[in-house]
């Protein structure tokens, strides 16, 4: 008899997650029901799983309100009305118009209107529905005309007192109110919830029509969708599954001549090996989808990077998909495709980052908006946001509620009791689904129209996106492709294209194989000159490399994975720099060890290497290796999972007659990887990438590092990327009206920094000032850029203070005085000429007005974030620069120096003891990096103090002939004071 409810998808409304829901009904003695969330359907497929797994008959449904208030309710009668409903709400979604106040002719839809709010003849489709306290307003009333029309209402959206408390505070969460302002209107009733059995119907006992009425309508209810996964994609690319296939082996076989030539044995036989797993598994569409997409993306001249296992698939190689070769690489084909996947493996493909809306856009309008969406995805109440949320809602003071979120005051919070309210709250609240977000790049293309699975939402990216996410889209049956965007691309994208245009010198970025035997490039890699590089800018990413003395790519493809924590932290990092620089001292574990992970000395680096020991040395089988390596991936984080396998790996072992202290060695390797680690054919995409920024960047480093400027990515900030500029002997000038455009350029060596910049400065003057220029060229003084572009007294002060009016040969000061003459009381622009004359200003005579060195520098430092007429050394008032620089740290082992050091970043981690400690990074006064390594014992609770200079008293210690500084005193430098100030 439960038409109405509602699961925890009724964001910041209901309380209850399906699991608990379809529970709750059998403790009730429910056998059908309706779930009919607000104004979505995000929940009706795990809903139906979880009832037809559970025995109960699930019906799908949907609540539609418009400005809280509940206009109907839709039923579906059937797949097809499913459909009706998600499509009237997508209809009023991507259109974004209100709800109309009655609902449309549905065909295959029941339509129920609460009890006294429909007025006029209903329709054959459409019931009125009536809760039971409003069964008193009958009494007495001809009901002849509404007899059959009446059913049973009764809104589930708690499960008992305790989650109607809870209801209250994500009411006012979701209004931004305190409790006490949420009405009774803003919430549901208290006695929204299921009874025990039989109470619903003795409480409609005097009227049994209705009763009768509403099973009746249930009974006629049929969800008529396929239990189980299916298979939901697009099916074929051409039409036909034959065509798909002769296509498919036509075009590996043109792309394998392209890569390998005509002759190459090796490659013909692995090729026709993976298209016979293609064509078994039926993933013709997949790739050639895929290479549709990758198809167009060349047209348009874009530049992509397929990464992901799909990298192991020589077939993926000769379509252009990835550029990684998989024959040179001794890729493992089975890690990406084998015979136990039911689904299709994933394509990353990564795009500039201002080019993939097009390629998204492609993808629409390609396959058809009925059949194409992207990926949603589903924000939870998270950790110290809940805090916060549930504090505003109580209406507590900001610093209250900051000091409950500050960790260092976890003992002292703990005896507080509205921290322990406010924790039991949070305790139910935890990973509630919040709001509905969008996916980082899946796409979605189906077989049959999508809305038959869900209503689709407009977020701000203006592209159609399903109403859940990654997880629950593949138990359905759907399978991403992924089109993604990093900055990397662009960085590299617009050095080719800088290049080019600064020194007519054309480029082919996919020369790889060249890139990676010049030994230009592998000195810089070997010596963590890479800076503004994919994936091998950060000092752990340098420090490593330095470490590996890497040189080449099949070392860098390696480091790219032993970088991630799951390694690291299992001590099998330092175990491969070991082995690498001593490889006939290497000791395996095992003789399977060393059959298996020759090539990495018995260390377990990839993904592939884990699912080869636990098939080679605990006999497990494919299928559950695969499970595993998911789990890495992070698709399926069970713990539950996890500890099957872990059984399952000691008992199979055991099984094979593995020694007890091998296999729990074995086992701890394995099982560091969990949630992390790379497929080798990933850190093979990275290492191309990564090679390509090498290449750029010591070949043409001044085009290199304005591409990386311009496109704001990477692991540092602007002022570092500005210092390498210089090192490689840019020429770099602060913003000018007369050079700049909006964002920087070069030409030759000199090099203006882009008005995009300039804190404060509107996006209208960012585009007009230069736009305007190039139009009626260069401006002629400070009056004249004023007329021209009709800029305001805020907006011209701050291009004066940054000194972007410099040419005018004028101090700031008095260009200052100028402008504030020129406008008088005007501070905002008018309209652009609306002179019909031109008069000159009046002159006045002024005093001399200079600037100091240390007055520009106080302005760039508010105005870019770091000065340019200074270094931040020559703004410390000391001279004092410590004993040694950073080049001449090695030849210091065991010494106890001081250093001063320009920060540049930081990175927390935490010890076995749950301790914090960090690891720094600085540049010294000749531009030079060093790392510092701040433990517990030594370091306050927060040693950093932000940007600045530092004095640094500390330990010189090496490791695998890396000098860092391990920190014993440290503190942050006085500057000169600002002249202006003081």
């Amino acid at each position: 008899m439960y038409l109405n409810v509602h699961s925890q998808y009724s964001l910041r409304y209901g309380t209850m997650s399906i699991p608990a829901l379809v529970e709750e009904a059998i403790s009730s003695g429910v056998t059908q029901m309706v779930l009919s969330d607000i104004n979505n359907s995000t929940g009706i497929m795990e809903f139906m799983r979880e009832c037809n797994e559970k025995g109960i008959k699930p019906i799908a449904g949907m609540e539609f309100r418009k400005a809280k208030q509940l206009l109907y309710l839709g039923i579906a009668r059937n797949k097809e009305g499913m459909k009706e409903l998600n499509d009237f709400l997508t209809e009023h979604n991507l259109e974004q118009k209100p709800l109309p106040d009655t609902a449309p002719e549905f065909l295959n839809v029941y339509t129920v209107y609460p009890y006294g709010k429909h007025h006029g003849s209903l329709k054959t489709n459409e019931y009125l529905g009536i809760r039971h306290e409003q069964l008193n307003s009958l009494f007495g009333k001809d009901l002849r005309n509404i007899k059959e029309k009446l059913l049973c209402l009764q809104p589930v959206f708690i499960n008992d007192k305790i989650e109607y408390r809870l209801h209250e505070y994500l009411r006012g969460i979701d209004l931004n109110v305190v409790l006490t302002e949420v009405t009774e209107a803003d919430k549901c009733q208290k006695t929204d919830r299921f009874f025990p059995a039989g109470e619903l119907e003795a409480r409609f006992s005097r009227y049994p029509f209705i009763l009768d009425n509403t099973r009746n309508l249930m009974n006629s209810c049929v969800m008529d969708y396929p239990k189980g996964r299916v298979n939901l994609n697009r099916r074929t690319f051409t039409g036909y599954k034959k065509n798909d296939r002769e296509l498919l082996e036509k075009l590996a076989l043109a792309g394998m001549e392209y890569r390998y030539g005509r002759s190459n044995k090796q490659a013909l036989t692995k090729i026709k090996h993976e298209l016979k797993v293609i064509y078994e598994l039926d993933f013709c569409a997949y790739f050639l989808i895929t290479w549709d997409i990758i198809r167009y993306s060349g047209s348009q001249g874009y530049y992509h990077v397929g990464r992901g296992s799909g990298a192991n698939s020589i077939v993926a190689y000769c379509l252009k998909i990835t550029d990684v070769d998989p024959i040179e690489l001794d890729l493992y084909f089975e890690r990406f495709l084998n015979a136990q996947r039911t689904s299709p493996p994933d394509f990353d493909i990564d795009y500039s980052w201002d080019e993939r809306e097009d390629v998204q856009d492609y993808i629409f309008k390609r396959y058809g908006s009925q059949h194409t969406a992207l990926l949603g995805t589903m924000s939870t109440f998270k950790d110290r946001s809940i805090i916060r949320e549930i504090g505003k809602v109580m209406g507590l003071p900001k610093t209250e509620i900051d000091g409950f979120t500050d960790q260092t005051r976890a003992a002292i919070n703990q005896n507080n009791t509205t921290f322990q309210k406010i924790v039991a709250i949070y305790e139910r609240m935890a990973n509630m689904p919040n709001q509905r977000s969008i996916h980082a790049g899946g796409v979605l293309i189906t077989e049959e129209p999508i809305t038959y699975y869900t209503a689709l939402d407009l977020p701000p990216k203006g592209m159609a996106t399903v109403q859940w996410d990654m997880y629950e889209a593949e138990k359905i049956g759907f399978d991403k492709y992924d089109i993604l965007s990093q900055r990397g691309i662009g960085h590299i994208k617009m050095a080719v294209k800088l290049v080019e245009e600064n020194q007519q010198r054309k480029i082919d970025i996919h020369q790889v194989k060249d890139f990676m035997n010049d030994p230009k490039v592998n000195f810089n890699l070997r010596t963590g000159n890479t800076k503004g590089c994919f994936y091998i800018e950060s000092p752990a990413m340098i420090q490593l490399n330095r470490k590996l003395g890497c040189d080449s790519y099949r070392v860098l493809v390696a480091a790219s994975s032993i970088i991630r924590p799951g390694v690291a932290s299992s001590g099998m990092m330092a175990e491969y720099i070991r082995n690498h620089h001593h490889p006939d001292k290497v000791k395996y574990l095992h003789p399977v060890m060393e059959e298996r992970l020759k090539d990495t000395y018995g260390v377990m680096v990839y993904q592939e290497d884990v699912i080869k020991i636990c098939i080679h040395f605990a006999g497990m089988d494919g299928a559950d290796a695969d499970i595993l390596r998911r789990g890495m991936s992070g698709k399926y984080r069970s713990k539950k999972e996890f500890e099957r396998l872990v059984e399952r790996f000691h008992e199979e072992a055991k099984k094979l007659g593995r020694p007890d202290h091998i296999v729990k060695e074995v086992w701890r390797q394995v099982s560091s990887f969990a949630g992390y680690s790379f497929s080798k054919a990933h850190s093979a995409s990275f290492a191309v990438e990564s090679y390509q920024s090498l290449y750029l960047k010591t070949y043409f480093p001044r085009e290199f590092m304005v591409g990386v400027l311009n496109n704001y990515g990477g692991f540092y900030d602007r002022a570092l990327y500005v210092q390498e500029l210089q090192k490689c002997g840019g020429i770099v000038h602060l913003p000018c009206v007369n050079h700049s455009d909006s964002l920087v350029n070069i030409s030759g060596a000199d090099v203006y920094l882009g008005l995009v910049g300039i804190h404060g400065l509107n996006e209208r003057f960012i585009e007009l000032v230069p736009e305007e220029r190039r139009t009626n060229g260069p401006y002629t003084g400070l009056e004249d850029l004023v007329k021209r572009t009709n800029i305001g007294l805020e907006q011209g002060i701050i291009l004066i203070r940054v000194g972007a009016l410099r040419f005018t040969h004028k101090s700031k000061k008095e260009l200052l005085w100028e402008i504030h003459l020129l406008m008088g009381a005007r501070t905002k622009p008018g309209n652009i000429n609306t002179e019909l004359f031109t008069i000159d200003a009046k002159n006045y005579a002024l005093p001399v007005l200079v600037n100091t060195r240390l007055e520009n520098a106080y302005h760039e430092l508010e105005l870019l974030g770091f000065p340019l007429s200074m270094t931040m050394f020559e703004l410390l008032q000391t001279g004092y620069r410590g004993d040694i620089m950073a080049n001449d740290l090695i030849n210091h082992i065991g010494q106890t120096i001081r250093m001063v050091g320009q920060y540049v970043c930081e990175k927390t981690v935490h010890t076995k003891k749950n301790q914090r400690m960090w690891f720094g990074n600085f540049l010294d006064a000749e531009g030079n990096s060093f790392d510092t390594v701040h433990f517990p014992n030594h370091t306050p609770m927060y040693p950093f103090r932000g940007k600045g200079c530092y004095l640094i008293l500390g330990k010189v210690v090496e490791e695998f002939g890396f000098a860092s500084l391990e920190v014993l005193r440290f503190a942050k430098l006085p500057i000169l004071p600002n002249p202006v100030i003081s």
